[in-house]
């Protein structure tokens, strides 16, 4: 299929899981996870409709974002973020989706460019409390959001979560609806929470029907990722 065609499906996916979900939002934000795709691609699906890229490799994400500045995208940030790294990530993107040390948010803050204006922030929570993987705890995460609100250069707009990669629908259902639960915490506290970041390719239905604002769709868009050289 082309590319124009994996979108307009994915979008009546989304479309279709909105009209059924428990929990309904107005417009559900189709986030392209183009990692390991070239420039090339990305114009494509950006002539197609697409303007809202998700990246995890900050060289990667670097080149295309330089080749495609003739167009009108916004970036974000999706992936491990190194202290050395920050100073690219805050100057380049338009969000970052996985904060979750308070140092790391600093370095962001203070090394994002006044003419660039804030930049939008979502915590990543470790939802399912794995051992091995990043993320705020979710007992933790009020005092962190707390924290990330003293930085002037940052909004905070709301949570990432991964949950568990698991084929038991039952075990998936529980870390949405606590992630829901979670955001639904936060937005009470600040008014500028309204993302929540959850739901890709495998499990997009679910996560719409427990209440994500943005899904991260990367092979259902593109196919299967190519090897990075």
């Amino acid at each position: 299929m082309t590319i124009k065609k994996q979108i307009l499906a994915i979008q009546h996916q989304i479309e279709s899981a909105t009209i059924t979900s428990q929990h309904p939002h107005k417009q559900i934000q189709l986030l392209a996870v183009s990692k390991t795709q070239p420039a090339s691609i990305l114009r494509e699906a950006a002539k197609a409709g697409l303007n809202c890229f998700g990246e995890n490799y900050l060289q990667e994400a670097l080149i295309k974002i330089e080749a495609l500045t003739d167009l009108d995208l916004q970036w974000h940030f999706i992936g491990p973020i190194q202290s050395n790294k920050t100073k690219d990530i805050t100057q380049h993107f338009d969000w970052v989706q996985s904060v979750d040390r308070l140092k790391i948010a600093q370095r962001l803050a203070n090394q994002r460019p006044i003419e660039r204006g804030k930049l939008n922030i979502c915590i990543q929570v470790n939802i399912d409390n794995e051992a091995t993987k990043s993320g705020v705890l979710p007992d933790e995460l009020l005092d962190f959001a707390s924290k990330i609100q003293q930085f002037e250069q940052l909004q905070l707009r709301g949570l990432m979560v991964i949950p568990t990669n698991t084929s038991d629908p039952q075990q998936q259902q529980q870390a949405f609806q606590s992630a829901r639960q979670l955001y639904r915490q936060l937005a009470a506290l600040y008014p500028t929470v309204d993302t929540l970041s959850m739901g890709m390719s495998a499990d997009l239905d679910l996560a719409i029907s427990e209440g994500s604002t943005m899904v991260r769709v990367g092979t259902a868009l593109f196919g299967k990722r190519p090897t990075p050289s």
